[in-house]
């Protein structure tokens, strides 16, 4: 797998234009948002977002973020 330099992701207005989320599908007992680090699967998560926008009769908008910065790194292990 590449490093991700980049993220994409479907968002939804809440209340107004400062007020907003990522938008996430239930598959079944977990939430998944609908995010991702390329097109190919942006693309598989469109019929997703295309779904909960037509469920909230709210426009959902694909956002691209490309300013990486590492805040944290947890390790595993004992």
């Amino acid at each position: 797998m590449p490093k991700i330099s980049e993220m994409y992701a479907f968002v939804v207005e809440d209340q107004g234009p400062d007020d907003e989320g990522v938008v996430a599908w239930q598959f079944g007992a977990s939430m998944m948002p609908l995010v991702g680090a390329d097109m190919k699967r942006i693309e598989s998560l469109r019929p997703f977002a295309r779904s909960v926008a037509y469920m909230l009769d709210k426009p959902v908008k694909l956002v691209h973020f490309i300013n990486r910065e590492e805040l944290e790194t947890i390790r595993g292990g004992l």
